[in-house]
């Protein structure tokens, strides 16, 4: 024994204390970026531009600034001002030989919100907001218009290029300009800002508070393919959340017609809150949340709050009408559906982790429980045909959840699982019993099938093959639909029935996505299948459920750059855009699904964070629906003489570059 313990000294590694390293200043940011704004894709590189926009909104929000502006310009730089006091620029009382804003560019912890007195409310509570910025940035400028007098100063990651200068008397302009680029070390050299995202983060913060006008500026040449993004405009928008919520709701039908909005002081002098919710009669609803105007897109107790005081009220109202029923109501029978929009404004509030994903404030939802139950109660009162409708549209909601329940529990009940009997044998199913969360692939081959199945998720994701281009079900009988192997296949796979006995509560899948190859064939096959689930499945489209994938039809690669090209305009454009100047740009065109690796297949196409899918719809209006019919019979039935008048009219729409493929 003796000698073991032996060996194991004798060979362990050296350990210490000048292994210990102690990281100073700005020095932890750049080693661990993650801990600070989430990591270093996308998201978090836009991170960077939400903190300094949340600064700015803190000093609008506190009464100080009426005037924000963001510019994303010609080298990518953008810039965040405000009018408001300007950050500090005396020198600190515990660091003398620095300026107050030296200090909070590069201290960790430092900020005019820990105390109270500076802000009642502010989405910056942690002292790091600005200093992240300024430690990944590759060069960061700051100019300050305080008491009359310009200031700036520059730095270069994190340092600065020298002392606070003094610019002299400036007239007529107050506040704070911070102007930065990212560091291409931290974000990669590829990395760079994406109008559209920004565009809609600036328009949204308007939305969240109705003092502020926020002005927005882009470059052309920072727009990308497919960006409609304005070069100016201002956003100010007095009616708040219901502003937004009406604009994103414009021509759908609501249960009740109207939307239920308001704000509210919170108990206690704690803050206020501002909501607005609709409930659409058809499609997806939607649920954004905020506190102190900064975005918590995993929730938290607000949310948790303002959702038990719907489904309080709702109750309470089917109890008042007399329908037992309503007791059953849960959170996500009343709101799980809904269009959903809140703010609440919090002095103190308490986040999981720096990028305040969620809100984890215990008190908020009592606060916000108390602060909208009143308002939601009157609001029910005020109309018996109002709240009628909604306790109707909930229940609806209800009955398909008790449908779906019952449905598991038939499953549970079998012993090998619903899921596992009688599937057609080319089908790969995945783990999940339940059709929450599953995505259903039909993909044309079994080339394009042994890749799918290597590239999938096996937990969510299932795969059938189909055998080339399916029947076309508009010109073939009822007999002939019933003898096709590859229908019967799909009809059994999927579960849910067809035609009359069709049920979307048995639909074994969420999504059912057909994924065929980026050329005309692959068109002709996804035509197809849209046919069969139109003609056959109307209920399965109406309900969302049909997507479309769009895999690349080429790769483009040079050096370590490499892009996916859907189209031929999408590879010209890659060309003269992020491929332009020298160098050989290697370009591969993809066969098929099955000639590319798995990996790629996920990446471009399966893996649900970096896909596009698009999503097969039919309209709400009975006669659009009916000339949509009226096309896929002229298109797609017997008559081949009603296509070929289509063709007619239509030829001179064809161009050359289509004919020759």
């Amino acid at each position: 024994m003796a000698d073991l313990f032996e060996d194991v000294s004798t060979t362990s590694t050296a350990y210490s204390a000048e292994d210990i390293e102690v990281l100073e200043g700005l020095e932890p940011v750049r080693k661990r970026p993650g801990m600070y704004i989430g990591g270093t894709d996308e998201r978090a590189l836009h991170h960077l531009v939400a903190e300094l926009l949340d600064n700015a909104m803190d000093e609008a929000v506190a009464g100080h600034a009426s005037r924000i502006e963001i510019e994303l310009d010609a080298t990518g730089s953008v810039t965040v001002s405000d009018n408001g006091r300007g950050i500090p620029v005396d020198p600190h009382p515990k660091f003398p030989d620095k300026s107050a804003l030296e200090v909070i560019l590069t201290t960790l912890h430092s900020g005019g919100k820990f105390k109270t007195g500076a802000y009642a409310t502010a989405g910056g509570l942690h002292g790091v907001g600005v200093s992240v910025v300024n430690a990944l940035s590759e060069r960061l400028e700051v100019e300050v218009a305080r008491d009359r007098q310009l200031y700036r100063q520059s730095y270069v990651r994190g340092v600065p290029e020298g002392p606070l200068a003094s610019l002299g008397p400036v007239q007529n302009r107050r506040g704070t300009r911070i102007r930065f680029a990212p560091d291409p070390d931290i974000f990669g050299k590829d990395a760079a800002f994406r109008a559209a995202r920004l565009y809609r983060m600036a328009r949204s913060k308007a939305y969240l508070f109705r003092g502020v006008e926020i002005r927005w500026r882009c470059d052309a040449a920072c727009l990308r393919d497919g960006e409609n993004v304005p070069a100016e405009e201002t956003f100010h928008f007095p009616g708040g959340l219901a502003d937004y919520l009406e604009e994103s709701l414009k021509g759908r039908t609501l249960a009740g017609d109207e939307i239920f909005a308001g704000r509210a002081a919170l108990a206690d002098g704690q803050g206020r809150v501002e909501w607005a919710i609709a409930w659409p009669e058809f499609g997806e609803g939607f649920s954004s949340s905020y506190c102190n105007t900064v975005p918590t897109p995993q929730g938290g107790t607000h949310e948790s709050g303002f959702r038990m005081a719907l489904l309080k009220g709702l109750r309470a109202h089917g109890e008042m009408v007399g329908n037992r029923k309503a007791q059953q109501l849960t959170g996500d029978d009343v709101t799980g559906a809904a269009a959903l929009m809140l703010s609440v404004f919090l002095k103190a509030p308490q986040f999981q982790g720096q990028t305040k994903e969620r809100l984890s404030s215990p008190e908020a939802s009592r606060l916000v429980d108390q602060a909208v139950r009143d308002a939601f109660d009157h609001w029910l009162a005020e109309s018996p045909a109002r709240g009628q409708a909604l306790l109707g549209w909930a229940l609806e909601r209800l009955e398909e959840r008790l449908r779906r329940r019952a449905e598991r529990e038939v499953k549970r009940a079998t012993a090998t699982g619903r899921r596992r009997l009688r599937l057609p044998g080319k089908l790969t199913d995945c783990a999940l019993d339940s059709a929450e969360g599953t995505e259903l692939f039909i993909v044309e081959g079994d080339s394009a099938g042994g890749s799918a199945k290597q590239a999938r998720d096996r937990r969510t994701q299932a795969v059938l093959p189909i055998r080339g281009k399916i029947l076309n079900v508009a010109s073939a009988s009822a007999e002939k639909i019933a003898q096709n192997q590859e229908i019967r296949d799909l009809i059994q796979a999927l579960g849910c029935g067809t035609g009359s006995h069709y049920d979307g509560a048995a639909l074994r899948y969420e999504k059912i996505i057909v994924m065929c190859d980026a050329d005309v064939d692959g068109a002709h096959i996804a035509t197809l299948l849209m046919t069969f689930f139109f003609r056959e499945m109307p209920g399965l489209v109406r309900e969302g459920r049909l997507y479309l994938a769009q895999p690349p039809l080429y790769r483009l690669a040079r050096g370590g750059t490499v892009r996916y090209a859907r189209d031929d305009a999408e590879k010209e454009a890659l060309l003269a855009g992020d491929f332009a100047g020298k160098g050989k740009v290697e370009v591969s065109r993809f066969k098929g699904l099955g000639e590319m690796p798995p990996a790629q297949l996920r990446e471009t196409t399966m893996a649900p964070g970096k896909r596009v899918l698009l999503r097969v719809t039919l309209p709400e209006d009975g006669a659009e629906r009916r000339a949509i019919a009226d096309l896929v019979e002229r298109l797609m039935g017997r008559r081949a003489e009603s296509r070929f008048a289509f063709i007619q009219e239509h030829a001179e729409r064809v161009d050359e570059a289509a004919l020759d493929l």
